[in-house]
């Protein structure tokens, strides 16, 4: 059966078509993205921005159509975060719903869990017995860390923690060149936000979903198309993914934009995902991690079938 489903996150809005078969997302038949930061100024107004709306529900109904053109038998558009904290949100899946594009939101640990099935289910990282999952979004970044077992997966932990770009760009880092003092200001808030230490050294293999390591490893290998292929499975190490935080710091968003593998539309939030992962790096005490072009929404056709 040939499915759909739509990530309606704080900053994207991602649409997956899979054939399904029993267990298994099946072959994709079409991925796209769409930038239209739906979850932007949230976190300081505690609201959607009609902008915000307009933008997301222009790219479910382009979704949709989507979908339909390429023979969906089902489609469901799920949203994350942004929908889950905002407070005109049921305004928001009204007027989907109004259209024709209905959502439904899940939670933290949903998302937390579906996101680390997407890697712990990946053929390319089956063999690892200790996986852990870092994917940071707009306004949530998730981190599970679980063990194999003949009888499936151990969870030793799982948490879907308050931690954003969308969030650091509407706060300290607002600046589309932050100075450096804002960036230590940044790291401190994101580590009192993580405010842990976490299981030092006992990560496991650590794979890093979403945006940020995709756009990392696409602009390293200076892509002008894009070739998931060619990205997923491909290592970031920490000291890499500090630099980028400096170098990208250092431009603003034209000059992000400019760079050789850019995502059209990545260039307000990069070096913020990038500071993110560095920070949950460290907090892992983990010297690198694998990128995955997969996502939650993997798993969440994995399930369906």
């Amino acid at each position: 059966m040939r499915r759909a489903i739509m990530d309606i996150g704080s900053n994207s809005v991602l649409l997956l078509v899979a054939d399904g078969t029993p267990g298994k997302p099946g072959m994709t038949i079409v991925e796209t993205t769409n930038v239209s930061g739906l979850g932007t100024g949230v976190r300081a107004t505690g609201r959607l921005s009609e902008p915000g709306i307009s933008h997301t529900l222009a790219a479910l109904r382009d979704g949709f159509a989507v979908a339909r053109a390429h023979g969906a038998e089902s489609i469901e558009a799920v949203g994350t975060m942004a929908l889950r904290i905002a407070q005109n949100a049921d305004e928001f899946l009204a007027m989907a719903q109004a259209q024709g594009t209905p959502v439904h939101v899940i939670s933290g640990d949903e998302e937390a869990e579906l996101g680390f099935l997407a890697v712990a289910n990946d053929p390319q990282f089956h063999h690892h017995r200790r996986i852990s999952i870092v994917d940071p979004g707009g306004n949530s970044t998730e981190l599970v860390t679980a063990d194999r077992s003949d009888d499936g997966w151990a969870i030793r932990f799982r948490r879907s923690f308050p931690i954003g770009a969308l969030a650091l760009r509407d706060g300290v880092l607002a600046a589309p060149s932050p100075d450096f003092q804002a960036r230590l200001q940044a790291v401190q808030q994101l580590d009192d936000a993580i405010a842990m230490d976490y299981l030092p050294h006992q990560s496991g293999f650590t794979v890093v979903l979403g945006a940020t390591g995709t756009n990392l490893i696409s602009i390293r290998e200076a892509m002008t198309t894009w070739d998931p292929e060619r990205v997923h499975g491909q290592m970031l190490d920490y000291e890499e993914v500090s630099r980028a935080v400096g170098w990208l710091c250092d431009m603003d968003d034209a000059g992000r934009a400019a760079v050789p593998g850019m995502e059209r539309g990545r260039e307000r939030t990069i070096h913020l995902g990038a500071l993110i992962l560095e920070r949950f790096l460290f907090a892992l005490r983990t010297p690198e991690c694998a990128v995955s072009v997969r996502g939650w929404r993997h798993a969440w056709l994995a399930r369906l079938a």
